[in-house]
């Protein structure tokens, strides 16, 4: 196979400090102890400069950790990286089935942000049960100057509409730290 123009090898989607900071045999009992964790791993990854100041987990009904992700949008090109995708994707693939409350099991999917319009979107159509949020996207614009993209004014309602239960402004004051970090460290620091 001929390759045209400079080509290097794939990246690792996650990077190298994440799996030392994550327990998948702990149980995370309840939402404060979920959203902790997302907002966790959002921290690191702005302090080891390896993406934006976004972390994501998936829970099972048992608060079992079954995936989670960081934002790496900046080092992997790709706009599609988003914590929450890269959650999702992990937890499909673990699964084995792209929607997964299929089999009637129930997921939480904890945010240290507000889903923008592609992850609201995502949520959807994965199966989860129940979004955890931390910081609001109005946070998110103001105190690291990124753009969410277009919701529905009552995206809270249009999730509710689909038997998706959303909690926010869970540990917020924390999740503001993180992204006020970022903007201190320079924004896009990769």
């Amino acid at each position: 196979m001929q390759v045209l123009g400079n080509h290097t090898p794939p990246v690792s989607v996650l990077p190298g400090w994440f799996a030392d900071a994550i327990d998948f045999d702990r149980t995370y009992p309840d939402p404060d102890a979920r959203i902790t964790l997302a907002i966790d791993l959002a921290r690191r990854n702005v302090e080891h400069a390896t993406g934006g100041p976004f972390g994501a987990a998936i829970f099972d009904a048992h608060g079992r950790l079954i995936a989670a992700g960081v934002n790496r949008v900046e080092p992997l090109r790709s706009s599609l990286a988003h914590a929450e995708i890269i959650a999702l994707v992990d937890a499909q693939r673990k699964l084995g089935r792209t929607r997964l409350n299929q089999d009637g099991s129930r997921y939480t999917l904890a945010a240290s942000a507000q889903p923008c319009c592609q992850c609201y979107g995502a949520i959807v159509w994965a199966g989860i049960d129940e979004l955890l949020v931390a910081a609001r996207a109005k946070d998110t614009e103001s105190l690291a100057g990124f753009d969410e993209g277009p919701l529905p004014n009552d995206w809270i309602g249009g999730l509710e509409k689909r038997h998706i239960k959303v909690v926010r402004d869970l540990r917020r004051d924390a999740a503001c730290a993180v992204l006020a970090d970022y903007a201190r460290r320079g924004g896009h620091i990769y």
